[in-house]
């Protein structure tokens, strides 16, 4: 639905946004309107106290006016239950009821100080009863005003007034190209600039240097091309995904047709090759863990972790590890040393430093698997998050490389950190001179595992042996050539329908496409599907079959958009017109395709519920390529999936699995 046009701006909230926090509201208002009635109808005759003669003015005004609010409520829900999300004809009058509705609230206002003055007043002499309802009716008139005004505050667009202008019939129509153009670059800048002061605002927590700053302005970049292009409010974005999600379970519940698949037999080298990349991932998924220090550990361990940890901070034992940074109590290297089980000397360097590219690592030695191991850390803070968010592409050229190509800007700029600190302040070489027969590994999970991806590219020359794993890494990484090239010493390691994964400027393209096209087509009320939505999500059951005016069409007639879909859509973005060409695999000019890098390794659920509270989940693996993680999949363990603790556990069941089976 487009976005709700009131007092001559665009707001982010659809006319058939009102059904259930309308149908709330109707129904607080009618319980308040009996409470009133009784208490008024009890007392009848009794105001003849200190007071009671305003007492009984302020009920009978009060009754009046709820009843008003209750009428104008009821035709508010009424108007809005109709339509679909991309009809709004039937909803039409809706903009005048809510003007009604919100003029209610002035005299509303006014009541609401009368009550207060008058229970507020000494003087007052009623019954104590009466006292105490007034001061809850005051009370409630006054929280429903202030959630009115956050509410008005929550779904304010600080471009309606310019996006209205822009999106009026006619307009660019009637304007030379030169001027039609210059309105276009003012909305777009606009736009920057609002996205620039909401990300300032989120990390206003944060200290904010030059590099700060450049990021806010990429990032702000990112996002305004990202959402200008369709005219879609978040109700809209939850009904697709819920949609989506639906239509998602009943292709994945037909029966499916043979075809090759990517696993092998028992006895194939493939599948030996798979085992051992297995008992490796399970193994170095531990460092990667431990990287991310006490969080992790207390959220792995909540009863005993605080316990264990305030034990060894108060020991205060030296070590002859190099660590900087902040590590207030040794908490962090308290739970490093907890997780990989490691010794204090088996530690070279750690750093705890955390700012926007620069993020955490630590390089210990595994005298299990004879590995000096590089274990970076994945996302735990604004800085981080700053950097997984600039996502602009950028060359990287290396000697003796002739695979250069694009790469995430942010992750290429943290691996450069890392690269720099490895190589000019020797403590690779010091790693290696106390055990020069060891191999390089490098690890990490999420922001971890794209930047040790990245920098096992840069280190790969001058140690041909590394090997480097990659644990959930983001998916919009590496270019193609790049991607195929770290095949030789990369492996990644994928759960499930994990979201992290598939994520990439093309992907986040095509989901805003499936998005606007299910929700243009569908032909129920958006309250219908919310509703049944969750209802779906938690309870589960079988998915709904909303019909659309996609049932019944031809192959060709699917590939062209309907009305309702192009009126959901601001302007084509460069992106969504190559998507909808159908050449999935070309590249946006502005964000070329990325790719996961390395050899990937896809564990799935076999048996286990739907649910997020599923127990007793038995997995699979196997072999799979890029091409698999090019579309976003709708999923409660979307997020889950990504989650350390959950990919050690899979990891884990897996080698545990395969131990079994050799013992057998």
């Amino acid at each position: 639905m487009p976005g709700l046009v009131v007092f001559g701006r665009r707001w982010a909230i659809g006319s058939d946004d009102f059904v259930l926090p309308g149908a709330f509201e109707l129904f607080v208002r009618l319980v308040w309107w009996i409470g009133i009635l009784a208490l008024y109808t009890v007392h009848k005759g009794q105001f003849n106290c200190p007071g009671g003669g305003l007492l009984h003015s302020y009920l009978l005004v009060l009754l009046i006016l709820l009843a008003s609010i209750i009428c104008a409520l009821s035709a508010l829900v009424y108007v809005s239950m109709q339509g679909t999300i991309s009809n709004p004809g039937p909803r039409k009058s809706l903009p005048k009821l809510l003007y009604i509705r919100l003029l209610l609230c002035l005299p509303e206002l006014i009541w609401a100080v009368v009550g207060a003055v008058w229970a507020s007043d000494s003087s007052v002499q009623c019954e104590r009863t009466v006292v105490n309802a007034i001061v809850v009716t005051v009370v409630a008139s006054w929280v429903i005003i202030i959630f009115t005004i956050i509410g008005v505050v929550i779904v304010f667009d600080p471009l309606g007034g310019k996006k209205t202008f822009y999106l009026t019939d006619g307009v660019s129509r009637n304007l030379e190209s030169s001027q039609s153009g210059q309105l276009l670059y003012n909305v777009k800048s606009t736009a920057t600039r609002v996205w620039e002061k909401r990300i300032r605002l989120l990390c206003c927590c944060i200290v904010q240097d030059d590099d700060h700053r450049v990021a806010f302005t990429s990032i702000a970049e990112l996002f305004r091309t990202y959402f200008s292009d369709t005219d879609l409010v978040p109700s809209d974005i939850a009904a697709g995904l819920i949609l989506l999600h639906q239509e998602q379970d009943k292709m994945e519940s037909c029966p499916k047709e043979p075809e090759e698949v990517l696993c092998h037999s028992p006895s194939s080298p493939v599948t030996d090759d798979l085992d051992m990349e297995l008992e490796n991932a399970a193994h170095y998924m531990l460092f990667a863990a431990a990287a991310y220090g006490w969080p992790y550990y207390i959220y792995t361990n909540p009863f005993t972790a605080l316990c264990k940890l305030n034990g060894d901070c108060c020991r205060n034992r030296q070590t002859e590890s190099d660590i900087t940074g902040s590590d207030h109590y040794n908490f962090h290297f308290g739970s490093i040393l907890r997780i990989t089980g490691l010794q204090y000397r088996d530690f070279i360097h750690i750093s705890f430093h955390n700012k926007i590219y620069e993020i955490p690592f630590y390089v210990a030695l595994d005298h299990k698997k004879e590995a000096i191991v590089v274990a970076v850390r994945g996302t735990l803070s604004f800085e981080d998050i700053l950097t997984d968010l600039s996502a602009d592409c950028e060359d990287l050229t290396l000697e003796d490389v002739l695979e250069n190509g694009f790469v995430h800007k942010g992750i290429t700029q943290a691996a450069n950190y890392i690269y720099r600190k490895l190589i000019n302040d020797g403590i690779l070489n010091q790693a290696f001179t106390i055990a020069p027969e060891y191999k390089l590994v490098i690890v990490g999970h999420s922001l971890g595992g794209g930047t040790a991806s990245i920098l096992a590219i840069m280190l790969r020359n001058s140690f041909p042996t590394l090997r480097c794993y990659a644990f959930s890494p983001p998916g919009g990484l590496l270019s193609k050539s790049l991607a195929d090239y770290t095949k030789r010493f990369i492996v990644s390691v994928i759960l499930g329908k994990d979201l992290v994964a598939r994520l990439s400027m093309p992907n986040m393209e095509d989901l805003k496409r499936r998005i606007v096209r299910i929700v243009a087509n569908c032909n129920r009320p958006k309250y219908q599907i919310l509703l049944r939505g969750c209802w779906y999500e938690v309870f589960g059951g079988d998915p709904d079959n909303f019909p659309t005016e996609l049932d019944g069409r031809n192959q060709d007639a699917l590939s062209q958009p309907l009305l309702a879909e192009e009126s959901l859509m601001v302007h084509r973005s460069p992106s969504y017109s190559t998507l909808e060409d159908g050449s999935h695999l070309n590249s946006p000019p502005q964000y070329p395709r990325l790719y996961l890098p390395g050899k990937i390794i896809h564990i799935v659920e076999e048996s286990s519920s739907r649910r997020l509270c599923s127990s007793d989940m038995k997995y699979s693996a196997q072999w799979s390529n890029e091409t698999a993680f090019s579309s976003i999949l709708i999923s409660p363990k979307m997020i889950t999936d990504h989650m350390p603790d959950v990919v050690l556990k899979a990891l884990n069941s897996l080698s545990q699995e395969h131990k079994s089976f050799i013992s057998c």
